[in-house]
């Protein structure tokens, strides 16, 4: 007999700062080991090791092992040859390996939208790291803190070095902790409440997955007519994960569900289901 289980969501508001519109449908870099720049917004720069940096411009080249940092209020989006589409929030610095093999992130957030298409995408971000196929997801970093979520697909969250210290995210969860502690279990997150109000989605032309999105953000909702899944009024504002309680709190709850906020310099909210 299969028993219902209550869910409550955080609420997370993703207000990621905005990229600029025109996002091409196929990449058009040189070769598999390049990207090319797709969106560029503000202030965002390559560097290289003893080379002067350079601004980014759209339809430049990035060459593995560059560097792209965005700065305050500033954004960016790369495109690979297999169609991998990465954003780049406010204040992040970026690079990447053997194409989309072996992402980096140093710091901030990024998007990353992976056809199923393409080969495994793995994103590092020092002492943690993900690994998705088919996937759009959203990792932020900062020292000490990091968020995980995933929009559609499958992506599994693990701690290089630490065999079986991993788990498997699915379509609306979370996962948000210390870098240097066991990674917890997922919870979930409002799916439309993100889409409605990141950056990484608000006022750009939809992802290649925007219908699989769609199609899961769906099922969240059905789940909550039926009170299989319910909101919370649990927040998240800005990168990190301190979570916070806005008006009187609900009870009766079987799992609690989370959604990651975007870099510091953009305010989000998490409280039910939302990002």
């Amino acid at each position: 007999m299969r028993i219902n289980r209550q869910l409550q969501l955080f609420t997370l508001v993703a207000i990621t700062a905005g990229l600029m519109n025109g996002f091409p449908s196929e990449a058009n870099a040189a070769s598999a080991s390049q990207a090319r720049i797709t969106r560029v917004t503000n202030h965002v720069q390559l560097l290289r090791p003893r080379m002067t940096a350079r601004s980014a411009s759209v339809s430049g080249i990035v060459d593995e092992d560059t560097i792209v940092r965005t700065g305050s209020s500033s954004r960016a989006e790369l495109t690979f040859p297999d169609e991998t589409v990465v954003r780049l929030a406010a204040n992040t610095s970026f690079s990447f390996k053997n194409g989309t093999h072996d992402l980096n992130l140093g710091e901030g957030a990024v998007l990353v939208q992976a056809p199923k298409s393409a080969n495994e995408v793995k994103i590092h971000s020092t002492s943690v790291a993900a690994a998705i196929t088919g996937t759009t997801a959203m990792i932020e970093y900062h020292p000490g803190v990091y968020k995980f979520l995933v929009l559609e697909g499958t992506g599994r969250l693990y701690r290089p070095g630490h065999p079986g210290d991993s788990v498997l995210v699915g379509p609306g969860q979370l996962v948000m902790g210390n870098p240097n502690a066991a990674v917890s279990d997922p919870v979930d997150f409002d799916i439309a409440r993100f889409v409605k109000t990141s950056r990484f989605v608000v006022d750009l032309p939809p992802l290649r997955s925007e219908k699989l999105i769609a199609a899961e953000s769906q099922k969240q909702q059905r789940e909550k007519s039926k009170k299989t899944l319910i909101d919370t009024n649990l927040v998240i504002f800005g990168g990190g994960t301190h979570v916070s309680v806005l008006g009187q709190s609900q009870t009766n709850v079987g799992r609690i569900t989370a959604a990651p906020a975007p870099p510091h310099s953009s305010p989000e909210t998490t409280g039910a289901a939302q990002q």
